[in-house]
């Protein structure tokens, strides 16, 4: 059996030539790669988060390395709905893989206006709706910590939807299962984590935050053995797909989340020190899955042995 058969999936009625997909925020609009990395090796391509309007970020620094890992604080820097679709949109279409658009807002009628946008625009695949985002109408209180308030969001959002939806949770939550049932309860057709975890880091001579706006977003290796266990504890709790990312660096990374119940998995962090990594994590995965004598790769979805 060939790579193709072994890895090829379907996510949410959405056909994939592999579970390996490039995570949101780390890997620009896909387009400005394609000249460092095989852009039809990848199963799909997670776009940077895209808001109503453009918005310029946070103030630099925006980047610090950590101990098996990294903080960022990009601040959701992007050209806006409109232009991805005019500018970015019609590159991306000459590629195989599929094309989900990150969508994020700090109040729900941002959310609808970027979706009814790109609800126009033909080539993409799905939607990933990034809820890890303040609402500022609530008192600053994530759409991601509260189940009736992602409640309400995705029940919002997915009628106008025609595409799938996808909800992409944070970790810095009590219990991710909770908030992981109150999304598929509102209709989201897979849920993708985990976003980062907050964190801060300090120079100790200044006494002052590494980064421009203080806090930032930690990722890579460092997070990989919660990330899983966030998986699985979502795996779990509900029906629909679930799609795993946090410093997955290789296939063997990428198979012990599909072990833990993730249909898909998202490399990210990664990205940064390889741009080919996506492609490359799937090559991986497949040789795991020969080796292991699989198949098909789906053989390792929640076969976990407690």
């Amino acid at each position: 059996m060939d790579q193709t058969s072994r890895l090829a999936i379907d996510l949410c009625g959405i056909h994939l030539q592999n579970p390996v997909l490039a995570a949101s925020g780390t890997f620009g609009y896909g387009i400005e790669f394609e000249s460092v990395a095989d852009l039809n090796a990848i199963g799909g391509i997670v776009v940077k988060g895209l808001s109503r309007e453009p918005m310029a970020g946070n103030p630099p620094p925006r980047l610090w390395e950590t101990a098996s890992g990294m903080i960022n604080s990009v601040g959701l820097q992007n050209i806006g709905a409109r232009a991805f679709v005019a500018e970015k949109l019609p590159g991306l279409r000459r590629f195989k893989p599929a094309i989900f658009a990150n969508v994020f807002g700090y109040a729900p009628e941002d959310y609808v206006e970027v979706i009814r946008i790109l609800e126009d625009a033909e080539g993409l695949s799905g939607y990933e709706l990034n809820v890890s985002c303040p609402n500022t109408k609530q008192g600053g209180i994530f759409f991601s910590s509260d189940p009736g308030l992602l409640h309400s969001l995705v029940s919002l959002v997915r009628p106008l939807a025609k595409r799938p939806l996808i909800v992409k949770l944070s970790p810095n939550v009590t219990r991710i299962d909770t908030l992981a049932k109150a999304a598929e309860e509102a209709g989201a057709d897979a849920v993708s984590l985990v976003n980062t975890f907050v964190s801060l880091a300090i120079d100790p001579r200044t006494r002052r935050p590494r980064l421009g706006a203080a806090f930032g977003g930690l990722s890579g290796p460092a997070i990989k053995p919660i990330a899983v266990r966030m998986v699985y504890e979502t795996w779990k709790a509900v029906k629909i797909p679930v799609i795993g990312m946090g410093g997955i660096r290789n296939g063997e990374d990428a198979a012990e989340f599909m072990i833990a119940g993730a249909t898909a998995v998202e490399v990210g962090t990664a990205n940064f020190v390889d741009p080919a990594a996506p492609g490359r994590v799937a090559r991986e995965l497949d040789e795991f899955a020969k080796t292991e004598k699989l198949q098909h790769i789906s053989e390792l979805i929640g076969s976990l042995k407690l």
